[in-house]
């Protein structure tokens, strides 16, 4: 047992009779590191830990944390939860989940990190902004390069019998590249992640981060016109994140959802499903049970385009008489579990981009969305975003475009695809999702 799974069971063992305690143990030690016209603009360290501490007596919870991990701490934190517990509304869904093995995944632990010194790591966010800069005469300047990484270890222990632990390393770079002439400014993200230092290829983040901007010059707006329209993989795992919230059984419980009471019915394109996998080691969420310490798995959502249901922590899943899909997400030890995507991604027959840019002829590239969040209605899934992007011509880009506007519903999309690239990287952005080149066979480009 280790000590983080030793403290998380010092705490149930001090339970009362009657009732569930849960302890939810996280260390965390992190890096970031920003560089800025040659300079270090930033740097920090940080460590983190702490316990969070969740009571269930008679159907009602509560819920305390603290970073105060000597015994005083805990047991001041384990009173609180009851005094919070006491204070709580009954409910079918405060339950702790039980017990259930779980598979360990050793590969999203790679040893070395902690050697790393801090001065390799502030020379790799100026060498991201050195060789971004170099990339074209047109970078002219670099908004920001930064370096950051992540060592992280939770575990959780209950009364209910849950004993579970594991470890974590996280390592990006990402880049925006400023593109000028006399005219006007473009803007283009470079992104590399892994689990290792050395995993990093800082030369392709500067590259993407260069071609994206420059490719960008000169773009002008267009007349208003439907046309096939392909989406970059960025901009595809962008509308993910907003899919997300949809289809979280949280989400349909509060009535926040587009897609309640359509389990069973077609809402995407036969031959595309939606899939979140916690257990995808290439994922940057990847786990091997979520925040509860129920095992994480491979769920499908959305199956060859029929809606086969939600994402479920413990409490959504009482609630609705299923079990949970391990799905329960915590923004850190001192907050309680709600319900997040862990890997999510659209899978189906997957070809080289190369194809959907040649099925693709005669539409729009979608390089960038903006307003995707503020311009989209949860309940009715209607959208309308702006966009940035490239026309395609002859099966490749061509003249850039700017100031347009996308609209459509997000079950109009998905029914609506016609094609999945063979290309799908994750970003690690507000969650993870796994975004893919994607054709969609006619949306609403607006335009003059």
């Amino acid at each position: 047992m280790s000590d983080l799974l030793d403290l998380a069971a010092r705490v149930v063992s001090w339970a009362s009779s009657g009732e569930g305690v849960e302890a939810f143990a996280v260390h965390s030690v992190d890096t970031s590191v920003t560089a800025f016209d040659g300079e270090v603009e930033s740097l920090s360290s940080s460590e983190t830990r702490g316990v969070g501490v969740r009571v269930v007596v008679d159907g009602r919870m509560g819920f305390a944390s603290t970073s105060d991990v000597t015994e005083d701490g805990l047991r001041y934190a384990l009173s609180e939860a009851r005094s919070n517990a006491a204070l709580g509304t009954p409910d079918v869904g405060n339950v702790l989940p039980l017990p259930a093995t779980y598979l360990p995944m050793p590969e999203i632990w790679v040893p070395g990190l902690e050697s790393v010194p801090a001065d390799r790591k502030v020379a790799a966010a100026l060498e991201l902004e050195r060789a971004t800069r170099a990339e074209h005469e047109l970078i002219t300047a670099v908004d920001s390069a930064t370096y950051g990484d992540s060592r992280s270890s939770v575990a959780i222990a209950s009364t209910t019998g849950v004993a579970a632990e594991y470890a974590r390393t996280d390592v990006y770079a990402y880049v925006a590249a400023l593109a000028r002439t006399a005219d006007e400014t473009q803007t283009g993200l470079g992104l590399t992640q892994g689990r290792a230092f050395d995993e990093l290829d800082l030369a392709a983040a500067a590259h993407e981060a260069a071609v994206r901007a420059t490719r960008l010059l000169g773009a002008r707006k267009p007349p208003t016109r439907r046309v096939p329209v392909v989406f970059d993989p960025l901009v595809t795992a962008s509308f993910l994140g907003v899919l997300a919230s949809a289809l979280t059984a949280e989400a349909v419980q509060k009535g926040r959802s587009l897609f309640a009471d359509r389990v069973g019915e077609a809402v995407a394109q036969e031959a595309v499903s939606l899939v979140d996998d916690g257990r995808l080691a290439e994922g940057p969420a990847a786990a091997p049970f979520d925040d509860e310490g129920v095992p994480t798995r491979r769920t499908p959502v959305i199956e060859n385009g029929v809606l086969r249901g939600f994402l479920h922590n413990t409490e959504t899943a009482a609630r609705d008489g299923v079990a949970s899909t391990g799905n329960a997400s915590r923004a850190g030890f001192n907050a309680s579990p709600g319900v997040a995507p862990s890997n999510l991604f659209l899978e189906g027959v997957a070809v080289p981009p190369v194809e959907i840019l040649a099925r693709g002829e005669g539409g729009l590239y979608v390089q960038d969305v903006s307003g995707l969040h503020s311009g989209t209605n949860p309940v009715s899934g209607e959208f309308s975003v702006g966009a940035t992007g490239l026309w395609i011509k002859g099966g490749a880009l061509d003249e850039p475009v700017r100031e347009v506007t996308v609209s459509s519903t997000l079950v109009e999309m998905l029914l609506g695809i016609a094609a999945l690239g063979n290309d799908r990287r994750f970003f690690p952005f507000g969650g993870s999702y796994g975004g893919v080149t994607a054709l969609v066979a006619e949306m609403t480009v607006a335009g003059a």
